[in-house]
């Protein structure tokens, strides 16, 4: 299968390659990026190259699909976004997605992660039949909370010590979105 490429009014969502190394890396590098992130601060293009790696391996074995967010104007790669998962008998996907702490406040994380849900639920994507997306947040995350709302996403509840990362057990709040709830921006 073909990975899909998608495009908004500002941005273009494609598949990320080698050529995406050293721009991933200036993303997961910045602490404020990764602070609510179950990964360390990336310290080595080796690293970057490694995520891109799993991302695309992902999409090979039908477990999961993660975009390259660039903006439309200039090919600049400002993030990632995508199903982490997805549960074809459960018809559910779990939803991931980060931006360079330069393009917070800009609208794009919202603009691109409701354009990955209209090609989701719209029965085109590689996972037919997608009825529920679920994203996870750590407490203190207002920023994604706030995304994750905007989208039509519904508080559904605190798992606790649902997430163990830099050392530590962690609360996750949960937003589910289903499909006849999914809005248009």
């Amino acid at each position: 299968m073909q990975f899909p490429e998608l495009e908004t009014s500002r941005l273009i969502l494609n598949q990320l390659s080698e050529g995406d190394g050293i721009d991933l890396l200036e993303i997961f590098s910045d602490e404020n990026v990764v602070k609510y992130y179950d990964i360390d601060v990336y310290e080595s293009q080796e690293q970057s190259l490694k995520l891109i790696e799993f991302f695309n391996n992902r999409f090979t074995e039908n477990a999961g699909i993660r975009w390259a967010i660039r903006i439309k104007d200039s090919g600049k790669l400002i993030g990632t976004c995508g199903f982490n998962s997805w549960n074809p008998k459960m018809k559910n996907a779990g939803i991931g997605y980060e931006l360079s702490s330069n393009y917070w406040g800009c609208g794009y994380a919202s603009e691109a992660i409701h354009k990955i849900l209209d090609f989701a639920f719209s029965n085109e994507a590689p996972f037919p039949e997608l009825y529920r997306v679920q994203g996870d947040t750590m407490l203190g995350n207002v920023a994604s909370e706030s995304v994750l709302k905007k989208l039509g996403f519904r508080e559904e509840g605190i798992r606790r010590a649902s997430g163990y990362w830099k050392g530590d057990f962690h609360d996750l709040k949960c937003f589910g979105l289903i499909k006849p709830e999914f809005i248009e921006i």
